[in-house]
């Protein structure tokens, strides 16, 4: 994995705009089968575009544990975090959210509640059992282009509600879209006709 914090992509040097460490819950606007009931956890959001990972699409064909033999990485404690989908762009690059008890000198603090690692060092650290508390590695992530994201709201595409813990280290595909849907108050039926909510 590479170092986020050198990538160009990913230079967010602004003050955040709204929705970063945010939950992005995708509608049937969304438009795009790869997005289909998902929910993005927002890392980045500033004036240079947007970056998120969605948090309840599993890998089904890779565990964490295989993450950690690909990388040749021997584990003395199983992980207990799981592996997403996290998004199209970049999908051989892994991104690492976790709890705020673990850093490293590449680590984004997205909020006091949730962190961003993509040094591989965090996996090292995870197999010997000194990694974070919470944690799951996204495989890829989900980019906007600035204004992107903005213009994806307007068109009903996304609805944005506060995150919680079981949503994004806890629950799993569908049913975490249900949950996220349920923490709006609304039925999953009425979605057609609601607009976003930035």
């Amino acid at each position: 994995m590479e170092d986020i914090a050198t990538d160009p992509d990913f230079s967010m040097r602004n003050t955040p705009y709204g929705l970063q460490g945010k939950l992005l819950v995708a509608t049937p606007h969304v438009g795009d089968p790869l997005f289909e009931k998902s929910v993005i956890y927002m890392c980045l959001h500033g004036e240079d575009g947007a970056m998120g990972v969605v948090v309840n699409h599993v890998h089904h064909a890779l565990t964490f544990t295989e993450v950690l033999e690909n990388l040749s990485i021997d584990a003395l404690v199983p992980p207990r975090g799981r592996v997403t989908r996290g998004g199209p762009v970049q999908e051989q690059r892994g991104f690492v959210l976790h709890s705020p008890d673990y850093t490293h000198d590449t680590t984004i603090k997205v909020t006091d509640d949730v962190c961003l690692t993509t040094a591989v060092e965090i996996l090292r650290d995870i197999a010997e059992g000194v990694g974070p508390e919470n944690y799951l590695i996204a495989l890829g992530c989900s980019q906007w282009s600035p204004g992107q994201l903005e213009q994806e709201l307007e068109a009903n595409a996304w609805l944005s509600i506060e995150p919680d813990h079981d949503l994004i280290f806890v629950s799993e595909n569908e049913p975490a879209w249900k949950q996220a849907i349920d923490k709006l108050g609304i039925d999953p039926g009425q979605l057609a006709s609601i607009g976003g909510h930035a």
